[in-house]
């Protein structure tokens, strides 16, 4: 293990490299508490604020360590900015330091990556076009000339958007592809150079998605590795509720169905196959989105157990065919391994018991059965906590994070390494008192109100306009959204775009380059947003982002807390949610602004400090005017 002097000077050294590098008190001290960490293999709970650098002060005392680490994150901007910018940093400086040169890689999900042995089945021969791309065959002709070309084959490497249907003809999920050793191309199949990469390096950036897949298939996707980062750690319990349950949709038979149509010509068993899709589509349909009761009612349990029994007569079916064409024979396997799978989702929806919470969700004609646990944290004991050091961060950490993802406090030198977690909050470097205004608008009306939807447009005309534009306006639902864009548009004096207008990247690229534009989103763009300088200089959020009242998941967790439910789930929830969309404001040592709350409970209710004290420490104010001549002066400040 390294000392704290080596861990401070590896950091002294790579802050050094940066352009305009200052001293920050926060990033020092998560260095030391992550270093300390890991040679005391104790699970690290800490909050950094924006600005703190948590990145390197993670990344560089890993790397001094010698352990071998798995960064995992929420999103993909970070992710890309790992890769593209804080490793490849940290490598230049510490490989001068360290007696061998720093190796890491990144990995994705294998459906990332294009498959060598499904590009050739559509170059053979005249099978390059694709059903319903009239340009498919263009796209499958400059992808099979980049494939020659690229060392990563990683499509989001790509500078061409491909159709979804092409993307899906050339790649294969997990539940299709039948492995290396049964592929002919998969002495060079990219999938498995990227695991290869992975598995020979010190530091593995991955997505948490990714991570709980690892955690699901018992660790039989991810190298084995020493240590664990959570960064944007306040998403773990949803993400990995997500991927350690499963989601049974009339989609996934669809691709069945074809797979199967793909390598036998039985119109029968095709029917039987289709019929599958029809029936679930139907009973999923005809059920609200609401939580079920398990064991899965009848009228479910019995559509899901007679397509059970047509897969294993498609899988019967697909085990006599005999080819020495290889293309069939892969077709073949991906057809076995698809239908071995579906198989056991639906035999792990019809076992489900308590411990589980099965639920419908998605819009009327493209519902889902959904299968999650009821408490992630067994999972994630026996998956992470018990088996290596872990490190949580993010800029918000809720209250009661620990609890939820089943960590337990315990005193220092306890040996139980199950339950060893310190927890710390190293502060931002931000100034957020001098920098920053928190407003409650507390002469609007409740927000479940008649009037309270066109008192807020008034509300954000008055405050966008004295900030000439130069506003991040967030709402908690599209409907909101959709209105205000509609009341806002004839009575702003800037542009303004909604989230409807373009991708994400493109939006946020359009937003910060024209220093006067209004954005309007959903909570999507409560987080991810990283806009310095005054191009943001104004956040409005139209309401205290509560969880839905109505989600199932949700539901079973508040039944299973009873009277503590709000104290234990919403309010940390709609905390960490607001915190997260405040901190998109000040980004930098010279930004000033204005976060606007259009929610009067946020001053008025009696939970409003478990709220407030969640967020930056920002100047408060329920003075409108005093708001209005804020905005005025950052706006017209050179």
């Amino acid at each position: 293990m390294t000392d704290r002097d080596t861990v401070l000077s590896a950091l002294d050294a790579v802050t050094a490299s940066i352009d305009g590098a200052e001293h920050r008190a926060g990033q020092r001290e998560m260095t030391e508490l992550v270093a300390t960490a890991i040679a005391r293999r104790r699970h690290l709970v800490v909050q950094a604020g924006t600005g703190t650098g948590k990145t390197l002060a993670y990344v560089v005392p890993a790397v001094m360590s010698g352990v071998t680490t798995v960064v995992a994150t929420a999103t993909k901007a970070l992710q890309d900015q790992l890769a593209t910018k804080d490793l490849p940093l940290v490598a230049a400086t510490l490989d001068d330091i360290r007696p061998e040169p720093m190796r890491w890689a990144v990995l994705k999900g294998r459906s990332n990556y294009l498959c060598r042995q499904r590009l050739d089945e559509h170059t053979a021969d005249d099978q390059a076009t694709i059903d319903g791309v009239d340009t498919s065959a263009d796209q499958i002709a400059r992808i099979s000339a980049w494939a020659d070309t690229t060392d990563s084959g990683d499509l989001a490497d790509l500078d061409w958007n491909v159709d979804a249907a092409v993307r899906d003809a050339v790649t294969v999920g997990p539940d299709e592809c039948p492995g290396a050793h049964r592929c002919p191309r998969g002495d060079d199949c990219f999938a498995e150079r990227a695991r290869d990469r992975a598995a020979g390096a010190e530091v593995i950036v991955v997505n948490t998605h990714l991570y709980g897949l690892d955690i699901a298939a018992e660790g039989q996707i991810l190298p084995d590795h020493d240590l664990v980062v959570f960064d944007e750690a306040h998403v773990v319990e949803d993400i990995m509720s997500d991927t350690v349950g499963i989601q049974l949709a009339p989609g996934r038979f669809v691709a069945v169905a074809a797979a199967v149509r793909a390598v036998i010509a039985d119109i029968a068993l095709d029917r039987d196959l289709l019929s599958v899709v029809a029936d679930l589509s139907a009973v999923l349909d005809s059920s609200p989105s609401e939580r079920l009761s398990t064991p899965l009612p009848h009228h479910i349990s019995e559509v899901l157990a007679a397509a059970r029994g047509t897969l294993t007569r498609a899988g019967e079916a697909i085990d006599q065919i005999r080819s020495d064409d290889v293309t069939v024979q892969q077709k073949r396997l991906r057809a076995q391994v698809m239908l071995l799978r579906s198989i056991d989702m639906i035999d792990i929806a019809l076992t489900a018991g308590e411990n589980r919470v099965a639920f419908v969700a998605g819009a009327p004609g493209a519902r889902r059965l959904e299968i999650a646990p009821l408490d992630v944290g067994p999972t994630l004991r026996t998956g992470v906590w018990e088996r290596r050091t872990a490190v949580l961060t993010s800029a918000t950490v809720p209250t009661n994070l620990t609890t939820r993802i089943g960590l337990t406090t315990a005193a220092l030198g306890d040996d139980d390494t199950s339950t060893r977690v310190d927890a710390a909050d190293v502060g931002s470097p931000f100034d957020y008192g001098e920098q920053a205004v928190l407003y409650c608008a507390m002469h609007l009306p409740p927000p479940n109100a008649d009037d309270f939807r066109s008192a807020s447009h008034d509300e954000m005309a008055d405050l966008i306009n004295a900030a000439g534009g130069r506003t991040l306006a967030l709402f908690t639902s599209w409907a909101a959204m959709d209105a205000a864009a509609d009341a806002l548009r004839d009575r702003i004096e800037v542009p303004l775009l909604t989230q409807r207008d373009l991708p994400k990247a493109a939006l946020l690229r359009r937003f910060a380059e024209d220093e006067g534009t209004t954005l309007l989103a959903t909570a999507g763009l409560f987080q991810g947003v990283d806009v310095p300088g005054r191009t943001l200089s104004l956040v409005i959020i139209d309401r205290i982002p509560f969880p839905r009242p109505d989600d199932p998941l949700l539901g079973a967790r508040r039944d299973l807390l009873g009277p503590s439910a709000f104290r234990e789930i919403d309010l940390p929830r709609a905390a960490t949610m607001l915190a997260q969309a405040t901190g998109r404001l000040i980004r930098s040592a010279d930004d000033r602004g204005v976060v606007a709350v259009l929610d009067r409970r946020l001053g008025a209710a009696k939970y409003r400090w478990d709220i407030i004290s969640a967020l930056p420490p920002m100047r408060r104010t329920r003075d409108r005017d005093e708001v209005l001549a804020t905005l005025a002066d950052i706006s017209s400040s050179a």
